[in-house]
Parts: C-alpha cells; structure tokens; sequence
C-alpha cells in the first residue's frame, strides 16, 4: 500500500508557520498582512472556495476584505474595482475568484492585476518570473505539489515526471517547476494531455505521475509503474447511493487500485485541494513583507 500525502495535515502546519510569523510581524509594530477577494455572481462552489480562503486568513492572522459583484456588473465595472484595490497600499495580495461571467474577459481581469499583488501567480509577469526561476508567486496549486513533495522528501532529481494536463493553472506550471534547477525539481518531464498519442504507454514510464485533466477515474492501474509516487489534483463529485449526501468525491486517479502499487499518492478529498489555499496565504505573506518585487 502506498504512503498517503497527507495535504489536510500538511496544509494545517503551513498555516500554522504563517501565523506565527504573522504574530511576529504585529509584536514588531509591523504591518497585518491583508487579502482581497472578488467574488461576481452566486456560484455555489466559488462561494464556497472564497468563504474557505477568507476563514484561512483569520485562523493565520490576515486582514482580509471580500468584495461581492453581481452576475451582471459590466467588465469595465470589474476593472475599475480590480484597479482601486491595486491602488490601495493596505491591500497586500488580490485574487478574482473564477470563473467569471461569459461576457468579462479573464485575461483583462487578469492582466489587470498589478503583478505585486496578484498572490493567485496568475499574471504573465509572474508566469513569466517563475519560467526563468526568478523570485516570483508561483501559483498555488502549483506551488502546493511542490511542498508536499518537499515536506514528504520525495526524490525528484533525475527522476521521469510526466505530467498530464496543460492548463495555465495547474499542467503547465507544474511542468517548468519540476523541471527547473532546484529541489523540488531537476526531473525529467513530460507534459501530455488529452491529444497526446499513446498516453497510457508513456505514463506508465513516470516515476512521479501528476494528474490534473479534470476527468473522474481516468488514471487507473495498468497506466502506473509500480513504486511511482502519484500526485491527483482532480477533485469529481459522482453520485452514490451508499452515502447519505448522495454522492461522494474522487479524483482524475483511480484512488482504490493505483494505492495498491503507487509508493505515495495523495487522496481525494484530503491531498492537493488544502495545500491551495495554504499557498494563497504563503503568497500573501510574501508580498506583505515585500519579499518578491521588493
């Protein structure tokens, strides 16, 4: 059976080391860190996501400011917004809660987002930072299967990871971090995704097997090498019977039978998602004691 990477635990420690440098901060007459969230219309789950992050920066000590829009505010609206909180000192990191409304552009909103501030590492400025290994907010996903890594001490130097899924959120970073010069990283690495010929075939050569294609079991047994260490960033919900909700969650991995050969795999609910929010929070530290940009 594989060791379960335990993102609840790890997530709680991280916050945990946050708080009390943030009790530091305050007891040396400094400034509280302060996180602002946008959220535009009644999503169930971004309610839910920005109401998670807000309760985190309580427990960590933050300031944090939640600025509600309705589903129908104009994206010029949400630009104006978006700038004034760029122009306020006290606001330290700025995250826009997606997805948005079909008719604002993300990339406008995106762009828009001062790169100081844009803690989410969503920006190019800070894509483009984190490529080169620069000083930068790495995004927090991202950011978060890097410290498990780490905080689990898995070998990554030499090492195949191979990657499947490219978005701009979690693949496609992932993919530059493992690869970069440092620890964790100097692997080897693949990107793949859903086009991507013979995928079964070239992810059973990974040591290391990152899943992020936002499809429910799609990663079962006879595509893992025995002894890889899996890392699941898919989060489903499917239906149930034999659960009082109705449903339950997975992930993009077959949990129940790539356990049985993986040497560590993180669990869905309970691995990647906690170390999210977590990172958020790191991120916004890190521009509160200026130690990105300055």
């Amino acid at each position: 059976m594989a060791i379960f990477i335990d993102g609840k635990k790890t997530s709680s420690e991280i916050k945990a080391e946050i708080a009390t440098r943030v009790a530091e901060i305050k007891a040396e007459g400094g400034k509280t860190p302060h996180l602002a969230a946008i959220l535009v219309g009644s999503d169930g789950a971004s309610q839910t996501y920005v109401n998670a992050k807000v309760k985190a920066c309580g427990e960590c000590g933050f300031e944090s400011t939640l600025v509600r829009l309705e589903d129908n505010v104009s994206e010029e609206e949400l630009l104006k917004v978006v700038e004034d909180i760029n122009e306020n000192a006290d606001i330290d990191g700025l995250i826009v809660q997606l997805p948005l409304p079909k008719h604002i552009s993300v990339e406008k909103v995106t762009n828009k987002i001062k790169p100081e501030k844009d803690v989410d590492g969503f920006t190019p400025a800070n894509v483009g930072r984190m490529a080169l290994n620069w000083p930068a907010y790495v995004a927090a996903t991202p950011y978060g299967i890097v410290e498990l890594l780490k905080r689990y001490e898995i070998e990554t130097s030499g090492k195949h990871c191979v990657v499947i899924g490219r978005s701009h959120i979690v693949g496609s970073p992932m993919s530059i971090l493992m690869a970069r010069n440092g620890y964790p990283g100097n692997a080897t690495v693949t990107l793949t995704h859903s086009r991507t010929a013979n995928l079964s075939e070239i992810a059973k050569t990974a040591d290391i097997l990152i899943v992020a294609l936002g499809k429910p079991h799609f990663v079962t047994a006879d595509m893992v090498k025995p002894g890889a260490v899996v890392i699941d960033v898919g989060i489903h919900r499917i239906e149930d019977a034999t659960k009082k909700s109705g449903f339950r969650l997975v992930g993009d991995v077959k949990f129940e039978e790539v356990s049985e050969i993986a040497s560590a795999i993180t669990p869905v609910p309970g691995g990647v998602g906690p170390m999210t929010i977590a990172s958020l929070l790191y991120n916004t530290l890190l521009s509160a004691e200026k130690k990105v940009y300055g």
